[in-house]
């Protein structure tokens, strides 16, 4: 899937991609341990999924954080 993809689900769309994602991942290592997989690099694409899926998610849970607290006026 694709950044900006990604980049438009919500948090709850994100935690469900991850969860099928990982199960995708464990099942083609299992698929590749017992020489049955055809394509190895299918496993670094969904690798590479996960890792931008987690990235996202370490964003938006880190972005209410960032924004600047409401500044007080001092003159009154």
């Amino acid at each position: 899937m694709d950044f900006k993809e990604l980049k438009s689900k919500t948090e709850h769309e994100l935690h469900s991609f991850l969860a099928t994602s990982r199960e995708k991942l464990r099942e083609l290592c299992f698929k590749d341990s017992n020489r049955q997989l055809k394509n190895v690099r299918e496993i670094r694409v969904v690798k590479q999924a996960i890792a931008r899926v987690l990235t996202l998610l370490k964003k938006k849970k880190s972005e209410p954080a960032t924004q600047p607290a409401e500044v007080k006026d001092l003159n009154k």
